[in-house]
């Protein structure tokens, strides 16, 4: 029995930016919070820890942006023509258009 083919689906659009900048921020709060508990010498390496983490954070921001940068930008999406002016001519703007239509006329549909 096969399988209907699906469609591939299109990457998922996130904000790499505000992620990494959370990220540093908990790692840098980890980090204060260490330096005025002091640990014991046993476990200094968890400020180290936290250290190394600020510092991945803001490489991970550095290349984030630039793989960003270095990416085509998507196509501009067409706006839609204005209504009731022709395709082939712009339409005019100075003219003032009544906000109620007029009301029907008697033996008309």
């Amino acid at each position: 029995m096969s399988q209907p083919n699906r469609r591939d689906l299109e990457p998922l659009q996130t904000n790499n930016t505000a992620t990494f900048l959370v990220g540093i921020a908990l790692w840098a709060v980890a980090l204060v919070v260490l330096l005025i508990v002091q640990p014991d010498p046993e476990h200094r390496w968890w400020i180290w820890t936290c250290v190394v983490g600020i510092g991945g954070g803001v490489f991970g921001l550095w290349y984030s942006r630039r793989f960003d940068r270095s990416q085509p930008r998507p196509p501009a999406t067409p706006q839609p023509p204005l209504r009731d002016s022709p395709p082939d001519q712009p339409r005019d703007h100075t003219q003032t258009e009544d906000p109620q239509p007029s009301p029907p006329r008697k033996g008309t549909r």
